[in-house]
């Protein structure tokens, strides 16, 4: 099978002229992924805080919505990510993005008791600090995502599980203090467009 290269969420090319003025289409698709994670995983105690955040993302409704369809979660179905239709409508844009982030909760369920309690303790206590920048809070979270990969099983390509544990510690911050949503989502976001490199899968 070929290999297809296959960008993070931030880094799909969405302009049909190919320009280089795309980054804030890039940012939008980051953060309805990010968003669609947050809302689709189980069990968290963050729903009044991702309401007021989906509002302030202009969240489109149709993606509020429950889908009863329940999408495969072996690793074939990450072909999703190469969003090659170029023409097609926000809204289709926007729905393809929230079966991606689907999915991906759904996969991030069972990986949840991977993160250690202490970090995420400790994760918390960083971005509670009022004092730290934007710069030092992308820098708490790479450096707990990478604590987390060195004790994580090595059965998944590398960049696929550091898009998802990076959305995992978010929502495992979010769960610890849900009045840190807000911060920890911006600064996932971020790190997700500024750090993660471009792959290839099968």
């Amino acid at each position: 099978m070929s290999r297809n290269p296959v960008k993070p969420p931030a880094a799909c090319a969405m302009d049909p002229k190919g320009s280089n003025g795309s980054g804030l289409q890039d940012e939008r698709i980051t953060d309805l992924l990010v968003f669609g994670f947050l809302q689709n995983c189980s069990n968290y105690n963050f729903h009044k805080e991702l309401q007021v955040l989906g509002h302030d993302l202009s969240v489109p409704a149709c993606l509020w919505e429950n889908h009863d369809d329940e999408l495969q979660t072996d690793g074939s179905q990450y072909s999703h990510f190469v969003l090659e239709s170029r023409e097609t409508d926000s809204e289709s844009q926007d729905e393809i993005i929230q079966n991606i982030a689907r999915q991906l909760a759904h996969i991030g369920d069972r990986m949840d008791r991977s993160i250690p309690p202490r970090l995420v303790n400790h994760l918390a206590i960083q971005f509670m600090n009022g004092d730290l920048s934007e710069e030092e809070r992308r820098e708490c979270l790479a450096a707990a995502l990478e604590q987390v990969m060195h004790t994580y099983p090595k059965d998944m390509e590398k960049e696929k599980t550091m898009l998802m544990l990076t959305m995992l510690l978010a929502k495992k911050v979010a769960d610890h203090t849900p009045s840190l949503l807000h911060d920890v989502f911006r600064t996932t976001v971020n790190v997700i467009n500024q750090s993660l490199p471009t792959y290839e899968m099968d």
